[in-house]
């Protein structure tokens, strides 16, 4: 009799960090994996892989129960809206309803106790998969090091200027891919991470000391220079961003700026224990993607 094997699926799988984890999954053949596309032009690319794909469109509730029948395992991240809450909850509902046995959920930032909105809006999500008797894990990244590629489409260091919000205070920084590796982990084996929330944050710096490491990496000299928080606001209004969600944001920077956010400069050392492996750190992340940041 042939074992079932585990049917993985993964939402937001043409983003950054669902097309990684989705990529870490693939050199498994112990689950299948199925990406989750908002539309059928999006499961072209997939499909033509062999990857498993189903329609999953947050918006569109009608989605959810078809695209979560047979899955044994979610991987849960939702966009950068005050949807996330409604969008989440429908999901969860579904997933529950169709027999998904474990959750694992991309959340934010922050110690339990944290004010920052829409980080506080992750945890509330956590607790809902917690209440609805889901096997979990919660995953907690601190900022992503891919922000400094680009964030929600805009550049972040144009000719050797990095411009950014938070004035001259350091905080915990991870590398998407790693935290898609650990998501891929808790994803394979449900009954070691079970029940587990893990922050991941591996690097504390500055923008300042992130333009040092670059400008000896690179040979290029690199600075930053400290905008107003109030000038992201204005970028992302302009670009046609959810404003509640970017609000949130905005205030984050301040606070950053401020030093007035408890644990921004938190590390953890969960990440060898779970990968087996070292975390990325700021002076091989440049190195990683020089061609993107040298000019």
């Amino acid at each position: 009799m042939t074992q079932h094997k585990p049917t993985i699926l993964v939402t937001g799988a043409t983003g950054q960090i669902g097309s990684y984890t989705l990529r870490c999954l693939l050199e498994n053949d112990s689950i299948t994996p199925v990406a989750a596309v908002r539309s059928a032009a999006k499961a072209e690319a997939f499909e033509a892989q062999g990857v498993r794909t189903v329609i999953v469109d947050f918006d569109r509730e009608e989605t959810l129960a078809p695209a979560l029948q047979g899955i044994d395992r979610a991987f849960l991240m939702t966009g950068y809206t005050v949807d996330m809450l409604r969008q989440s909850k429908a999901f969860l509902d579904s997933a529950k309803q169709a027999g998904v046995k474990h959750i694992v959920h991309l959340g934010a930032c922050g110690r339990d106790d944290t004010t920052i909105a829409h980080w506080a809006w992750h945890q509330f999500v956590e607790r809902y998969i917690e209440w609805s008797g889901f096997s979990f894990t919660h995953l907690r990244p601190e900022v992503f090091m891919q922000n400094l590629l680009s964030y929600d489409g805009t550049q972040a260091v144009n000719a050797g200027i990095i411009q950014q919000f938070t004035g001259d205070a350091a905080f915990s920084w991870v590398d998407g891919e790693d935290v898609a590796a650990v998501a891929a982990q808790t994803l394979l084996h449900p009954d070691k991470h079970a029940g587990r929330t893990y922050r991941l944050g591996y690097d504390v710096k500055s923008y300042d000391e992130v333009a040092a490491i670059m400008s000896e990496s690179l040979g290029q000299p690199f600075r930053y220079e400290a905008l107003p928080a109030e000038v992201f606001l204005e970028n992302m209004r302009a670009a046609g961003a959810e404003m509640a969600y970017m609000s949130c944001v905005y205030e984050n920077f301040k606070r950053i700026a401020a030093r007035a956010i408890p644990g921004v400069e938190d590390t953890f050392d969960n990440f060898a224990q779970i990968t087996g492996r070292e975390p990325v750190r700021w002076k091989e992340f440049v190195q990683k993607h020089r061609s993107a940041f040298a000019y």
